[in-house]
């Protein structure tokens, strides 16, 4: 990021923020943006973001209103939420609330009045989110940038969900490349991500690699008294089919098979799809030390989170799904919360494991699974608790939103103040 600057501009720049599913700190989901623009308003930006009015994964309306869309302030940023219909529990629905979406979003911001943008970003949790904001940035001749996120339609196919030759392929492939090609910088979640994207033919200074991250101050909870008899693992977030969940219920079987099920406990909160199949799992495998709890907003994880003494992360073994590295919110959040983590993954990455935050394990196995569980539980608490340690100290050195959000702010002023 050296040839980018992150000195304020002399006066207000305003950025719109295209994502389907971005949460403000009291909604259940993702808060990347919202993070990124507090830091961007500390270097003179104002950001205003694009958002839906269904909370994901739910797909149930957050609140009611009339016409398009609405608007809501949060300590300072701004976002529009446009109305879009409800999906909970139906795949064609979500895809219908995808295109709507696309749709409302234009209808709403290419003739807004209240303000004008000096730069648009789409990001890629659906390719329509990105298309919306392309062509907003060309009605008002302002630069793009291509936030990407999943790799549409790499992922999908790499999921078993669509054919690579097949008509959704190809015509996402082709929607990608117009993507790629229109934007001014495309930023990545993923650390490997550019491999996959200079196979388009996009120049490697093109791609910025500005990875998830956590707000420090957001986790300064201190540690809630549990009992010496007890070790709380928990796991937050979606329930479903990427999430590797059955796999842990199985390793919780065989916790349970080892005589271990009245000490170590297990908290899965959140809500997906395979939420009413997991709880059905589990009472048929008799598991009593596993408890499920609804998804919670944001502003009440960390103190939920202090209750832990480990946090879980579990994946599907496809290896060609993460063969360009993971970035999901809950690691770095879970880092954050000072506490250790069992990570079952074999992706390209593992900051976990290179933060030296925990124990790391084969995705897909729950026998290394429910081993790497049992071997955190046995540790002595001094060590689990310099694991913790040692992950804070990561996120603030490499994950904070005030570095990442530095480093957007210094690709934006570069679009924006260049000759």
């Amino acid at each position: 990021m050296s040839s980018y600057s992150t000195v304020s501009p002399t006066s207000d720049k305003v950025v719109w923020i295209f994502n389907h599913y971005a949460e403000t700190p009291h909604g259940s989901g993702g808060g990347r943006h919202y993070n990124l623009a507090k830091e961007l308003k500390k270097h003179g930006w104002r950001a205003t973001i694009v958002s839906a009015s269904t909370v994901h994964p739910k797909g149930t309306q957050r609140f009611a209103f009339r016409g398009a869309s609405c608007q809501t302030n949060e300590d300072g940023i701004e976002f529009v939420w446009v109305k879009v219909p409800d999906y909970h529990g139906s795949e064609m629905r979500r895809a219908f609330n995808m295109i709507v979406y696309f749709f409302q979003a234009l209808r709403v911001m290419l003739w807004r009045s209240t303000e004008r943008p000096n730069v648009v970003i789409g990001s890629s949790v659906h390719p329509l989110a990105a298309l919306a904001a392309l062509i907003v940035a060309r009605k008002w001749r302002v630069p793009f940038v291509f936030e990407v996120r999943d790799l549409w339609p790499q992922t999908l196919i790499d999921m078993g969900k669509i054919s690579s030759g097949g008509f959704m392929a190809r015509a996402m492939r082709g929607l990608e490349r117009i993507l790629y090609g229109s934007a001014e910088r495309i930023i990545t979640l993923l650390p490997k991500a550019n491999c996959y994207i200079e196979e388009f033919g996009v120049p490697k200074e093109k791609i910025i690699w500005i990875p998830n991250g956590a707000n420090l101050e957001e986790w300064e909870v201190e540690k809630s008294p549990g009992s010496s008899d007890s070790f709380n693992v928990v796991y937050f977030g979606s329930h479903g089919a990427a999430n590797g969940l059955d796999t842990l219920l199985d390793a919780i079987e065989i916790i349970k098979n080892k005589g271990y099920g009245n000490r170590i406990f297990f908290r899965l909160i959140g809500d997906g799809p395979l939420k009413p199949h997991l709880r059905a799992k589990a009472q048929q495998l008799d598991l009593q030390n596993i408890f499920f709890y609804d998804q919670v907003t944001r502003d009440e994880v960390p103190s939920l989170a202090a209750e832990a003494d480990a946090f879980i992360i579990c994946v599907n073994n496809l290896p060609g799904l993460y063969r360009f590295g993971v970035s999901m919110n809950k690691i770095f959040e879970y880092m954050a919360a000072g506490r250790p983590i069992v990570i079952a993954s074999a992706a390209a990455n593992n900051p976990v494991a290179e933060a030296g935050a925990g124990i790391t394990v084969a995705p897909g196995v729950p026998e290394d699974l429910a081993q790497g569980i049992l071997s955190m539980a046995a540790l002595p608490e001094e060590t689990r608790i310099e694991m913790g340690n040692a992950g804070r100290r990561e996120v603030q050195n490499k994950y904070s939103f005030q570095k990442l959000g530095n480093d957007l702010c210094g690709i934006l002023n570069y679009l924006t103040d260049r000759p």
